[in-house]
């Protein structure tokens, strides 16, 4: 009985790329590793922050809170400049008095009555007018800076609140009420000085 021998695979028979080429491109690619090719995940969070606007980010809370101080104090300011204004400064007054000295000075000699009176009274009473009328100047400029200043420039990336355009509206009608009357002070409008009579004889 003739047994025909049996098929045997040799094992030491690989076959080699050169055998196979397109099985070899195959198993190369497969063989790679998976995170050469693939992208991280902050580096894709990174691409995506480039790519938003700078109006589309949260605003900054310590950029919303600062945000008119500067107005808001310059208009305050010049709703004091403009009560100063009215109701009268130290300096203006130590400079009347210096005023009145320096009149006394003058007529210490022998004057008439209406030089006293002009250079002790008037000089004195001018000058208090015109220390308020500076200070008038100052808050009606000050008030009518703040309410202009998003013209000037680049435009403003969000309206002034409503409070800081109230204080420098009060500061201009203030100032614009102290020009008016250190004005009719100054030019005696509203008082004129004393005329001093004439000697009986």
């Amino acid at each position: 009985m003739n047994t025909t021998p049996s098929k045997t695979t040799d094992l030491s028979k690989t076959a080699s790329p050169a055998d196979d080429p397109g099985k070899s491109t195959t198993d190369a690619a497969v063989t790679e590793d998976p995170t050469a090719t693939a992208v991280p995940s902050e580096a894709t969070d990174e691409a995506e922050d480039d790519d938003l606007e700078p109006g589309d980010l949260e605003p900054d809370p310590f950029t919303e809170a600062r945000h008119g101080v500067g107005a808001g104090a310059t208009a305050v300011v010049s709703a004091a400049l403009g009560i100063v204004a009215l109701t009268g400064a130290w300096s203006g007054r130590i400079a009347a008095e210096r005023e009145t000295l320096m009149g006394q000075i003058q007529t210490a000699g022998g004057s008439s009555a209406a030089q006293q009176i002009s250079e002790i009274y008037g000089d004195a009473w001018h000058t208090t007018a015109l220390v308020n009328g500076v200070f008038a100047v100052l808050a009606l400029l000050l008030g009518a800076l703040v309410l202009s200043s998003p013209s000037f420039g680049s435009a403003a990336p969000r309206p002034q609140p409503a409070w800081i355009r109230a204080v420098a509206l009060a500061g201009i009608a203030l100032g614009t009420l102290g020009v008016l009357i250190s004005a009719g002070m100054y030019f005696d409008l509203f008082l004129s000085l004393p005329v001093a009579g004439t000697p009986a004889g």
